[in-house]
């Protein structure tokens, strides 16, 4: 049987690919439907793995620990922005096609788009995404998992 995954080394991982999915979606290689679709994916696996560091983290047993708690809160929510995040870049990417469908309609009289536009929901994304890190110190702050060695991650 396979031991459980370190929590701090998920956590740290989690974090890492938050913060790399944010600085892709800031460098708006946004601008085709492949590349936001990608992003989307991204988004998808993080909070997979987020859910299933919830999973590895959820007691089996009856007693459980006001800091296992609130450990499971942080990771609950990490999850969560993870999930909003690409739902939000779903949702861009829908609005992004209904905008060129309607471009390609247009023949002689101007294009009505609707709001929002793709890009304020990438930016409501990558505001979503920016939730993981401050999650990830707070549990540290917390002492919630002991400590690895320092990472590439910034403080």
């Amino acid at each position: 049987m396979p031991d459980r995954p370190d929590p701090a080394e998920a956590l740290d991982r989690i974090t890492a690919d938050a913060l790399a999915l944010h600085r892709a979606l800031l460098t708006n290689a946004t601008d085709h439907a492949h590349e936001l679709a990608a992003r989307i994916t991204d988004a998808q696996v993080l909070a997979d793995t987020c859910l299933r560091l919830f999973l590895d983290l959820t007691p089996h047993t009856p007693r459980t620990t006001s800091a296992d708690l609130l450990l499971l809160d942080r990771v609950a929510h990490i999850a969560k922005a993870a999930q909003d995040a690409g739902a939000e870049l779903t949702a861009a990417l829908a609005r992004a096609v209904e905008n060129q469908h309607r471009r390609a309609d247009a023949t002689s009289k101007p294009v009505v788009l609707i709001g929002p536009s793709p890009q304020q929901f990438i930016e409501s994304a990558t505001d979503l995404l920016d939730r993981i890190p401050a999650l990830y110190h707070a549990i540290h702050r917390d002492r919630l998992v002991p400590p690895n060695p320092p990472t590439h991650l910034p403080h």
